[in-house]
């Protein structure tokens, strides 16, 4: 993957992230929470002066954002969509929920449209397991889903009826 310049902005929002803080490597979760909800992903780079900021490897940042699923290296479309595979929305269909976000979208897991749109990840656990089978658009929860109500959800951010958040980078 090629190396990203980091604008100075940018730079100036992950520091001042990491001294909201106290540059505490005990604190690495809330912080790359935080940095990844004002940036949008967490490419290598960020993933490095965090690292630097909390005077540790990047290896441990790096081990933690690839451990957990919420975290992404990568750009997500406006809308990103996440289906959960944990047990309970796998044994109540989320397979086939899954398949129909493919089919609508054209796109397979850890891809994005081509307009940028939308992108399309799993997740183990939303811990909204009652409504299985969940979805997430964003931050926004779907419990319940039917394959047949993939296509209005999708409707919903084509059509404009949702605005997406604007992150820095």
């Amino acid at each position: 993957m090629p190396k990203i310049k980091l604008s100075q902005r940018t730079i100036e929002i992950v520091r001042e992230i990491c001294a909201s803080f106290e540059n505490n490597e005990g604190e690495l979760i809330n912080i790359l929470h935080e940095a990844q909800h004002k940036l949008g992903y967490l490419p290598a780079e960020v993933q490095e002066l965090i690292a630097n900021e909390l005077n540790m490897s990047v290896a441990k940042v790096y081990g933690v954002v690839t451990f957990y699923s919420f975290f992404n290296m990568i750009p997500q479309g406006e809308f990103p969509i996440s289906v959960c595979m944990g047990t309970a929305c796998y044994v109540r269909g989320a397979e086939q929920i899954l398949h129909e976000v493919k089919r609508q979208l054209n796109i397979e897991v850890g891809q994005s449209t081509p307009d940028g749109k939308f992108s399309l990840n799993c997740l183990r656990c939303v811990g909204a397991c009652g409504l299985a089978p969940v979805v997430m658009v964003g931050e926004k929860v779907y419990g319940r889903v039917a394959p047949q109500q993939v296509r209005k959800i999708i409707a919903e951010y084509q059509e404009g009826c949702v605005k997406p958040e604007k992150h820095v980078m």
